[in-house]
C-alpha cells in the first residue's frame, strides 16, 4: 500500500441469482457440503436452488470416489461436467443445521478461498446461506500480502479478482448488504496490509501520512501533529516514547461528521500506533521481537474503521485520535525512573519503558475527551497479560461495565470473540508513585491486562462510557493460517468497532 493508496483493493464481487449459461474458463463453483451420520457418511450437498438433481449427483459422487466426508473446513475439488464452471470446490460445514451460525459460513468461505491456488473468479452458493458472512470469509481469506517480494518469489497469478454471490433474493436491500459486506473486509483486509507492512517503511512520519491519504480519500477531516506542535501542546506520553528514536512521532486526527439534529451521537476511536517496539531502556529478549511490527495494530484498526464508518455514511459523528511513535533504546530515550508529564496535567514515574502504549494512549485518550463524546473505544496491542489470560484468539474489553459488556457482545456476535473483563478498584494501589501522581506499571507481576486497563482509566473523563480492547496477540497470527484468518496481522477488531458504531447509529 503505497503512501497515496486508498487501502486494499478487494475483489469485484456481483450479486446473481443463477449461474452462468455458459461456461467460464478457469472458475470455480464453491458449494457447501455436510456430513451425515455414522462411520460410512457420505458428504452431501446442502440443498440450495442453483444445482440440478444432475449437477448435485456429479458432485456427491466424485466426493464419495475421494473419499470426502463434509467434515468442517474439509475442503475437495472436483470436477462436474454438467456444470457450467472448470471445477467444484466443495467446503465441509460439519453436521447439517437447520440454521446456521454466521462464524461457520465465514470460516467455510475462508477455507475455501485460501485454497484457490490463484484462481482469480469463483461463484459460491454458501451467499444462499448468508451472503454477508460468505463474502468476508472470501475476501479475508484470499487476502495476501506480498508487496515486499522480488519476482523470484511473487505470485505468478492475480489473486481472487471477482466474486459472484448466488442467492434466491437479489432485490436492492441484497446488493446494499454485499456492498456493506465488501467494505468490512476491504476494511480489515486494509488494517492487515498497515500492520503486515515492515518498520522500516511504516514509521511515524510514514503511517500519518498514509492514515492522510486514506482520510482524504473518505472525505474525512485530517489533522496531523509533529513532534514540535506535540512538545508545544504538551503531550508528554508521546514525545517520551517517541524521543529515543531518530523518527520523530506523530498525533493523527481524523473526523467524520455523518450525525445530524440534536440526538446525533459522537463516538471517540483511540488506537496504540507504535510501528515498532523494541522496549526501549528496558529492552525485550531478541526471540520474537520481530513480531513488533503489529505493536500498531490497534491504530490500523482504528483508521479502518472511521474510514468505513464514511463510507457507509454511518449517522453519527466519529473522530479518531491516533498516537504514533517509535520505542528505540539510544542516548536520548527516556530512562526508567524519568517523570513525564502526560496531556492533560498528570505526571507519571516511567518505572518501565516497555509499558510505552499505555503512555501515548493516555495523552490520546485525554485529547479526545476534549471532543466531549458519548463513547470512547480505545483498542491496542497492550499487555502479554493477554495472552497468558485469554490466549491468541481472544481479545480481553475492559471498560465502564454497561458499555464493555455490549461491546463485548458485538464483538462476539461478528466472530472477533472479544470477553468482558474487570478492572478491580485495588488496582490502582498498585500505580502509586514515590515521586509522582502514578506510575506506569506495577510492582507486582499478576492481572498485568488489568491494571493496564486500570491505568488507562484515569484519563478517562467523568461521564463518558468507554471501552478499552486489548488485542496484544490477536492482532497478529504467528501460528498457522485457520478460517479466513492467514498469518500475519489480521486486522482484529476492526469488525468489532464497526459493529459498536452501527448499533450506536441504530439504538444511541
Amino acid at each position: 500500500m503505497s503512501p497515496a493508496s486508498t487501502g486494499y483493493q478487494a475483489p469485484t464481487v456481483t450479486v446473481g441469482s443463477s449461474l452462468p449459461k455458459r461456461k467460464v474458463d478457469g472458475s470455480v463453483l464453491i458449494v457447501g457440503v455436510v456430513s451425515g451420520e455414522g462411520d460410512d457418511a457420505k458428504a452431501t450437498v446442502v440443498g440450495n436452488p442453483f444445482l440440478d438433481a444432475e449437477a448435485v449427483g456429479e458432485i456427491e459422487v466424485a466426493l464419495e470416489a475421494l473419499g470426502a466426508k463434509g467434515g468442517s473446513d474439509q475442503v475437495t475439488r472436483v470436477i462436474a461436467p454438467s456444470l457450467p464452471v472448470a471445477s467444484v470446490l466443495a467446503v465441509g460445514l460439519g453436521k447439517d443445521r437447520e440454521n446456521w451460525p454466521s462464524e461457520v459460513i465465514r470460516r467455510a468461505a475462508g477455507v475455501a478461498a485460501r485454497s484457490l491456488n490463484g484462481t482469480e473468479s469463483v461463484i459460491t452458493t454458501l451467499s444462499d446461506i448468508d451472503l454477508a458472512a460468505t463474502i468476508e470469509g472470501l475476501i479475508l481469506g484470499a487476502y495476501r500480502f506480498s508487496d515486499f517480494r522480488s519476482e523470484k518469489t511473487a505470485p505468478k497469478d492475480n489473486g481472487l479478482r471477482t466474486i459472484t454471490a448466488l442467492t434466491a433474493d437479489t432485490k436492492a436491500k441484497t446488493k446494499e448488504a454485499a456492498v456493506r459486506a465488501t467494505d468490512i473486509a476491504t476494511a480489515v483486509a486494509t488494517a492487515r496490509d498497515f500492520v503486515n507492512t515492515p518498520p522500516s517503511h511504516l514509521y511515524p512520519a510514514e503511517f500519518a501520512d498514509r492514515a492522510t491519504a486514506l482520510g482524504l480519500s473518505a472525505g474525512l477531516e485530517v489533522e496531523v501533529l509533529d513532534e514540535k506542535a506535540l512538545a508545544k501542546g504538551g503531550y508528554g506520553g508521546i514525545i517520551g516514547v517517541g524521543k529515543g528514536s531518530s523518527r520523530p512521532p506523530r498525533l493523527v486526527r481524523l473526523t467524520y461528521r455523518g450525525g445530524k439534529g440534536k440526538r446525533a451521537r459522537t463516538v471517540a476511536l483511540v488506537g496504540k500506533g507504535i510501528t515498532f517496539d523494541t522496549g526501549g531502556i528496558s529492552i525485550k529478549p531478541a526471540a520474537n521481537m520481530h513480531h513488533m511490527t503489529s505493536d500498531m495494530g490497534g491504530a490500523a484498526a482504528v483508521i479502518a474503521t472511521v474510514v468505513l464508518a464514511a463510507k457507509q455514511k454511518l449517522p453519527i459523528d466519529v473522530i479518531a485520535t491516533v498516537p504514533m511513535a517509535e520505542n528505540m533504546p539510544s542516548a536520548t530515550a527516556q530512562r526508567p525512573g524519568d517523570v513525564l508529564t502526560q496531556y492533560g496535567g498528570i505526571t507519571v514515574e516511567v518505572l518501565n519503558t516497555d509499558a510505552e502504549g499505555r503512555l501515548i494512549l493516555a495523552d490520546a485518550i485525554v485529547r479526545a475527551c476534549e471532543d466531549n463524546p458519548d463513547y470512547l473505544i480505545e483498542t491496542s496491542t497492550l499487555t502479554g497479560a493477554q495472552t497468558v489470560a485469554l490466549g491468541s484468539r481472544t481479545p480481553g474489553v475492559m471498560g465502564s461495565d454497561e458499555f464493555r459488556d455490549r461491546v463485548a457482545s458485538r464483538s462476539q456476535e461478528v466472530g472477533e470473540n472479544g470477553w468482558p473483563m474487570p478492572l478491580p478498584e485495588e488496582l490502582k494501589d498498585d500505580l502509586k508513585s514515590t515521586v509522582a501522581d502514578l506510575a506506569n506499571v506495577s510492582g507486582s507481576r499478576f492481572a498485568g491486562m488489568l491494571v493496564a486497563g486500570t491505568y488507562l482509566r484515569e484519563f478517562v473523563a467523568d461521564g463518558v462510557q468507554w471501552a478499552h480492547i486489548d488485542i496484544a496477540a490477536p492482532a497478529y497470527n504467528t501460528g498457522g493460517p485457520w478460517g479466513y484468518t492467514g498469518k500475519g496481522g489480521t486486522g482484529v477488531p476492526t469488525r468489532t468497532m464497526f459493529a459498536v458504531l452501527e448499533d450506536i447509529a441504530q439504538n444511541g
